[in-house]
């Protein structure tokens, strides 16, 4: 990667230059680890709700969903993309189990995943990178995944010895048949701003259907004025703590309140905004249930989910 511009707006990235405008510190990280941390739980087990939010954050479901695409030619037909987002896998490792449960049995053709690994965005990444280890045992093949605000770019080595395909505005391509898949994924757009869909997509062949990885829904606008056929993202949690009927409290990233979770279309362009597989911050959900997400290319008029 060299001393791309790429490299250099990530370079320092331990000391989290910025975080959603915010300055942030390892002093700030420290204090919300061994200070607002354990005021936060002591107050949901005051009132009953951590071991409520605990069970919700462990019961990980499938939830599909499907993709019409125009023209998809019939090899194409029911082609699966098994979505993971958000993990944050070292705040609590049985997500691991609750993932592997989840998953078990689930037939796809590939495995995607968009961002945040580690739960912190500053520190050590050993931990998270050791249990994204462990959990690629459960998952299939191939593995796509994109780097989201919480991942650094020390991760992505070891990431890729344990068969983790990264892609840092790459794409990669699948055939089916005589038709073919572009897979493209870009580095965080939300807090980095280190994406470029022009390098992901460079060199890229002619294909049936182009498919978008970002960890952040933000760029919808710029992916769907490049043709992709779908976009699939996270980063929101669907709000991971939400009032009854799923609705958000809070909306963590820049694109609007429809693409905060599930699923929604900018022109031609399909996309899904996954609500998260793990949680940040604590290991509670509430209102708003964990998934896996499991996507399927239908002809347009066809079957909907």
């Amino acid at each position: 990667m060299g001393e791309s511009l790429h490299a250099k707006r990530r370079q320092g990235e331990h000391d989290r230059i910025a975080e959603a405008c915010r300055y942030v510190s390892p002093k700030f990280t420290y204090l919300k680890i061994h200070v607002f941390r354990p005021i936060e739980v002591a107050m949901l087990k005051a009132f009953g709700l951590y071991r409520r939010g605990l069970r919700n954050f462990l019961d990980v479901r499938v939830v599909e969903n499907d993709i019409p695409v125009a023209n998809l030619p019939e090899a194409l037909e029911g082609f699966s993309i098994l979505h993971l987002s958000d993990l944050h896998i070292d705040i609590d490792p049985a997500i691991i189990g609750a993932v592997s449960r989840a998953v078990s049995g689930v037939a796809c053709d590939v495995c995607v995943l968009t961002g945040d690994y580690m739960n912190l965005t500053v520190g050590d990444p050993t931990n998270a990178i050791a249990l994204m280890s462990e959990l690629r045992r459960s998952l299939p093949s191939p593995a796509y995944a994109v780097l989201g605000n919480h991942d650094t770019l020390d991760m992505v080595a070891p990431l890729e010895r344990a068969d983790y395909r990264i892609l840092l505005n790459e794409h990669d391509v699948i055939r089916r048949d005589d038709a073919s898949i572009v897979i493209a994924g870009v580095d965080d757009p939300y807090i980095y701003q280190t994406h470029s869909i022009g390098r992901a997509m460079a060199s890229a062949p002619d294909a049936a259907v182009r498919i978008l990885l970002s960890h952040s829904p933000v760029i919808h606008a710029e992916a769907a004025a490049a043709g992709f056929d779908a976009m699939l993202c996270g980063h929101t949690h669907g709000g991971q703590v939400c009032l009854p009927g799923g609705i958000p409290i809070l909306n963590n990233d820049r694109a609007s309140r429809r693409f905060i979770s599930g699923r929604w279309t900018d022109g031609r362009m399909q996309g899904y905004t996954s609500r998260g597989t793990g949680g940040c911050g604590l290991p509670v959900r509430y209102f708003c249930p964990a998934e896996v997400t499991l996507h399927r290319l239908r002809r347009k008029g066809g079957k909907a989910a």
